[in-house]
């Protein structure tokens, strides 16, 4: 239902944890080279858990490539310089959410031409920014949350098969 792409990320548990998020969510991984990190190392295995082998994940060699093997896609891009709040952007199904490395975030060349979908996590001005892995939660969730959790269970339908079991 939605794509979460990663530039350049750095830290393999961010990148672990953000992939067991696109399990959970059936949501898809893009990973843009360079990785400060080999997909095969332990750390991302950790993070990941046992649920790496079923993430859908897909690696390209630098941004246009990118963009070149997604024409057209509606690029929502995370960012502290961002004038629009995450929350008041409209998020339609298979749009992609796209959050820069650690250390440095999203190129100001590539922001510049995504001014309009440029999105931010309100936070009190005494950090830099979120854990990537906790911002690309709560973005895509707030994405989940406008179009009803798609395909997602809620709590009540799973308190409502649990109940039909005990009956």
């Amino acid at each position: 239902m939605f794509n979460i792409v990663l530039y350049e990320p750095e830290i393999p548990a961010n990148t672990g944890n953000i992939g067991r998020t696109c399990v959970a969510t059936g949501a898809r991984l893009h990973l843009i080279e360079p990785l400060g990190f080999r997909l095969n190392e332990k750390e991302i295995r950790r993070a990941g858990m046992d649920y790496w082998e079923q993430l859908d994940v897909t690696r390209y060699v630098n941004y246009q490539d990118f963009l070149e093997k997604n024409p057209g896609a509606k690029i929502y891009m995370a960012t502290t310089k961002a004038r629009r709040i995450y929350t008041e952007a409209a998020y339609e199904p298979g749009c992609y959410l796209m959050f820069g490395k650690e250390s440095a975030g999203i190129p100001e060349e590539i922001l510049v031409e995504h001014e309009e979908t440029a999105i931010r996590i309100p936070m009190l001005d005494a950090i830099r920014s979120l854990n990537l892995s906790n911002a690309a939660a709560i973005v895509l969730y707030e994405a989940l949350r406008q179009n009803q959790f798609g395909c997602l269970q809620s709590m009540g339908d799973l308190h409502r098969l649990h109940w039909k079991k005990d009956l």
